[in-house]
Protein backbone atom coordinates (compact mmCIF):
# COMPACT_ATOMS: atom_id res chain seq x y z
CA UNK A 1 0.00 0.00 0.00
CA UNK A 2 1.50 2.63 -0.73
CA UNK A 3 2.05 6.22 1.16
CA UNK A 4 0.76 4.07 4.58
CA UNK A 5 2.94 5.89 6.97
CA UNK A 6 1.90 9.34 5.63
CA UNK A 7 -1.26 11.46 5.68
CA UNK A 8 -3.38 11.94 3.06
CA UNK A 9 -5.67 14.92 2.73
CA UNK A 10 -8.66 13.85 4.78
CA UNK A 11 -6.41 12.77 7.69
CA UNK A 12 -8.58 10.02 8.27
CA UNK A 13 -7.66 6.86 10.71
CA UNK A 14 -7.06 4.83 6.97
CA UNK A 15 -3.87 6.82 6.71
CA UNK A 16 -1.17 5.22 9.09
CA UNK A 17 -0.94 1.96 10.06
CA UNK A 18 -0.42 2.98 14.11
CA UNK A 19 -0.96 6.72 15.24
CA UNK A 20 0.26 6.04 18.73
CA UNK A 21 3.48 4.36 17.07
CA UNK A 22 2.06 1.00 17.88
CA UNK A 23 4.97 -1.49 16.01
CA UNK A 24 3.79 -4.28 13.54
CA UNK A 25 4.29 -7.70 13.94
CA UNK A 26 6.01 -9.34 11.16
CA UNK A 27 4.53 -12.33 10.18
CA UNK A 28 6.70 -15.62 10.19
CA UNK A 29 6.20 -17.22 6.71
CA UNK A 30 8.67 -19.62 6.61
CA UNK A 31 9.51 -20.64 9.91
CA UNK A 32 13.09 -22.70 8.91
CA UNK A 33 14.47 -19.98 7.66
CA UNK A 34 13.23 -17.80 10.47
CA UNK A 35 14.13 -19.93 12.97
CA UNK A 36 17.69 -20.32 11.61
CA UNK A 37 18.17 -16.12 12.37
CA UNK A 38 21.48 -15.74 14.10
CA UNK A 39 19.22 -13.76 16.96
CA UNK A 40 17.22 -16.70 17.16
CA UNK A 41 19.71 -19.41 17.13
CA UNK A 42 17.07 -22.20 17.06
CA UNK A 43 16.11 -21.83 20.22
CA UNK A 44 12.43 -22.47 20.31
CA UNK A 45 12.14 -20.89 24.16
CA UNK A 46 14.07 -17.51 23.30
CA UNK A 47 11.77 -17.12 20.38
CA UNK A 48 8.43 -18.13 22.46
CA UNK A 49 9.42 -15.80 25.02
CA UNK A 50 10.19 -13.06 22.41
CA UNK A 51 6.90 -13.63 20.88
CA UNK A 52 5.39 -13.80 24.62
CA UNK A 53 6.56 -10.30 25.68
CA UNK A 54 5.73 -8.71 22.18
CA UNK A 55 2.02 -10.27 23.04
CA UNK A 56 2.29 -8.86 26.58
CA UNK A 57 3.38 -5.31 25.22
CA UNK A 58 0.33 -5.58 23.03
CA UNK A 59 -1.87 -5.95 26.13
CA UNK A 60 -1.08 -3.58 27.71
CA UNK A 61 -0.88 -0.69 24.58
CA UNK A 62 -4.96 -2.16 24.43
CA UNK A 63 -5.25 -1.60 28.03
CA UNK A 64 -4.40 1.86 27.79
CA UNK A 65 -6.34 2.82 24.43
CA UNK A 66 -9.30 1.52 25.99
CA UNK A 67 -8.93 3.56 29.01
CA UNK A 68 -8.49 6.73 26.82
CA UNK A 69 -11.21 5.31 24.57
CA UNK A 70 -13.96 5.81 27.66
CA UNK A 71 -12.08 8.64 28.61
CA UNK A 72 -13.10 10.69 25.24
CA UNK A 73 -16.52 9.10 25.31
CA UNK A 74 -17.02 10.59 28.59
CA UNK A 75 -15.54 13.87 27.81
CA UNK A 76 -17.22 14.16 24.58
CA UNK A 77 -21.41 14.38 25.63
CA UNK A 78 -20.27 17.06 28.31
CA UNK A 79 -18.24 19.16 25.68
CA UNK A 80 -21.49 18.78 23.93
CA UNK A 81 -23.31 19.83 26.92
CA UNK A 82 -21.38 22.64 27.76
CA UNK A 83 -21.61 24.25 24.05
CA UNK A 84 -25.51 23.56 24.14
CA UNK A 85 -25.85 25.58 27.36
CA UNK A 86 -23.46 28.51 25.87
CA UNK A 87 -25.91 28.64 22.65
CA UNK A 88 -28.99 28.65 25.05
CA UNK A 89 -27.25 31.77 26.94
CA UNK A 90 -26.59 33.37 23.43
CA UNK A 91 -30.12 32.69 23.25
CA UNK A 92 -31.65 34.46 26.40
CA UNK A 93 -28.88 37.16 25.73
CA UNK A 94 -30.33 38.06 22.25
CA UNK A 95 -33.86 37.92 23.71
CA UNK A 96 -32.63 39.70 26.55
CA UNK A 97 -35.02 37.85 28.86
CA UNK A 98 -33.45 36.02 32.34
CA UNK A 99 -33.11 32.66 32.66
CA UNK A 100 -34.50 30.61 35.21
CA UNK A 101 -32.70 27.34 35.95
CA UNK A 102 -31.62 24.97 38.67
CA UNK A 103 -28.21 24.84 40.52
CA UNK A 104 -27.30 21.58 42.25
CA UNK A 105 -26.20 22.37 45.75
CA UNK A 106 -24.93 18.97 46.75
CA UNK A 107 -26.62 15.09 45.67
CA UNK A 108 -29.99 15.78 44.71
CA UNK A 109 -30.70 18.95 46.41
CA UNK A 110 -31.41 22.03 44.04
CA UNK A 111 -31.82 25.77 44.04
CA UNK A 112 -33.66 27.44 41.83
CA UNK A 113 -32.02 31.21 40.28
CA UNK A 114 -32.90 33.53 38.04
CA UNK A 115 -29.65 34.28 35.70
CA UNK A 116 -29.72 37.62 33.54
CA UNK A 117 -28.22 37.94 30.34
CA UNK A 118 -24.92 37.68 30.40
CA UNK A 119 -21.55 38.28 27.81
CA UNK A 120 -19.56 35.60 29.88
CA UNK A 121 -19.11 32.15 30.89
CA UNK A 122 -16.19 30.56 33.00
CA UNK A 123 -15.15 27.47 31.69
CA UNK A 124 -13.08 24.92 33.91
CA UNK A 125 -10.28 23.74 32.01
CA UNK A 126 -8.92 21.34 34.28
CA UNK A 127 -6.67 21.34 37.33
CA UNK A 128 -8.76 23.50 39.01
CA UNK A 129 -8.17 26.05 36.02
CA UNK A 130 -11.11 27.94 35.39
CA UNK A 131 -11.39 30.93 32.68
CA UNK A 132 -13.24 33.44 31.87
CA UNK A 133 -14.45 33.51 27.83
CA UNK A 134 -16.92 35.76 25.83
CA UNK A 135 -19.80 33.48 24.83
CA UNK A 136 -18.45 33.67 21.15
CA UNK A 137 -15.02 32.66 22.25
CA UNK A 138 -15.97 30.05 24.76
CA UNK A 139 -18.57 28.68 21.65
CA UNK A 140 -15.46 28.53 19.40
CA UNK A 141 -13.04 26.94 22.15
CA UNK A 142 -15.89 24.14 23.21
CA UNK A 143 -16.15 23.81 19.30
CA UNK A 144 -12.41 23.05 18.51
CA UNK A 145 -12.57 20.81 21.40
CA UNK A 146 -15.24 18.54 20.69
CA UNK A 147 -13.27 17.97 16.77
CA UNK A 148 -10.58 17.17 18.48
CA UNK A 149 -12.01 14.72 20.86
CA UNK A 150 -13.71 12.95 18.41
CA UNK A 151 -10.44 12.90 15.76
CA UNK A 152 -8.71 11.31 18.53
CA UNK A 153 -11.53 8.84 19.32
CA UNK A 154 -11.31 8.06 15.45
CA UNK A 155 -7.65 7.27 15.85
CA UNK A 156 -7.82 5.15 18.92
CA UNK A 157 -10.23 3.53 17.72
CA UNK A 158 -8.20 2.84 14.40
CA UNK A 159 -5.33 1.53 17.00
CA UNK A 160 -7.20 -0.86 18.67
CA UNK A 161 -8.20 -2.09 15.24
CA UNK A 162 -4.73 -2.64 14.52
CA UNK A 163 -3.43 -4.20 17.57
CA UNK A 164 -6.14 -6.74 16.97
CA UNK A 165 -4.41 -7.44 14.38
CA UNK A 166 -1.06 -7.81 15.79
CA UNK A 167 -2.61 -9.80 18.51
CA UNK A 168 -3.79 -12.47 15.83
CA UNK A 169 -0.02 -12.16 13.87
CA UNK A 170 1.83 -12.95 17.46
CA UNK A 171 -0.31 -15.53 18.79
CA UNK A 172 -0.30 -17.12 14.49
CA UNK A 173 3.34 -17.28 15.19
CA UNK A 174 3.64 -18.58 18.21
CA UNK A 175 1.59 -21.15 17.01
CA UNK A 176 3.82 -21.83 14.15
CA UNK A 177 7.01 -21.75 16.17
CA UNK A 178 5.42 -24.44 18.74
CA UNK A 179 4.20 -26.48 16.16
CA UNK A 180 7.80 -26.51 14.15
CA UNK A 181 9.48 -27.24 17.33
CA UNK A 182 6.93 -30.51 17.40
CA UNK A 183 7.35 -31.59 13.96
CA UNK A 184 11.06 -30.95 14.30
CA UNK A 185 11.20 -33.12 17.63
CA UNK A 186 9.24 -35.44 16.08
CA UNK A 187 11.98 -35.83 13.29
CA UNK A 188 14.18 -36.61 15.58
Amino acid sequence: MEGNDSKKENGGPEDKKSYAGIPEADFVDDVDAFMAKPENNGSVDKVLKKLDESHSKYKFMELNLVNKRKKLKEKIPDLEQTLLMIEKLQTEKNNNQDMETQFVLSDQVYAKALVSPTDKVCLWLGANVMLEYTLKDARELLTKNIEAAKQNLNFIEHDLDFLRDQFTTTEVNMARVYNWDVKRRKTE
